[in-house]
């Protein structure tokens, strides 16, 4: 089973809201707790995610992006938090966006079965 961490800062200038939108709006059946400076998120979904980067035809991108980030049993990945209000899927590589993002960690068992169920090799990019 996959055990989902999500994890995201509301800034002073953020309406916590919103940044509680963003992360619902990627994992919806996640558990959230407030917490000093923003949210934590529970969840062993992965559903919605996957069907975002189906819908939006990201598949290579976002399978580089998780395989990238894996150590281990575990994904590590961060998403722009702006994008992810609206109900998209950017994945931030290198600099946080000024608001910053949302953390996503994945730990699952077989780790490289859960990669090819969220974002399956492609031919010519078609999944």
């Amino acid at each position: 089973m996959s055990i989902i961490t999500v994890r995201a800062k509301c800034y002073p200038t953020e309406d916590p809201e919103r940044v509680k939108r963003a992360i619902l709006n990627i994992f919806p059946e996640s558990t959230l707790t407030e917490y000093e400076d923003g949210f934590i998120a529970n969840t062993a979904s992965v559903e919605k995610l996957s069907e975002l980067i189906r819908n939006m035809k990201i598949l290579d991108s976002a399978r580089a992006v998780l395989l990238r980030g894996r150590e281990g049993n575990k994904v590590r990945f961060r998403i722009n938090k702006q994008v992810a209000f609206v109900g998209k899927l950017s994945f931030v590589e290198d600099r946080d966006p000024p608001l910053g993002s949302i953390e996503v960690v994945i730990e699952d068992e077989n780790i490289v079965a859960l990669i090819d169920t969220i974002a399956p090799s492609t031919v010519s990019g078609e999944g």
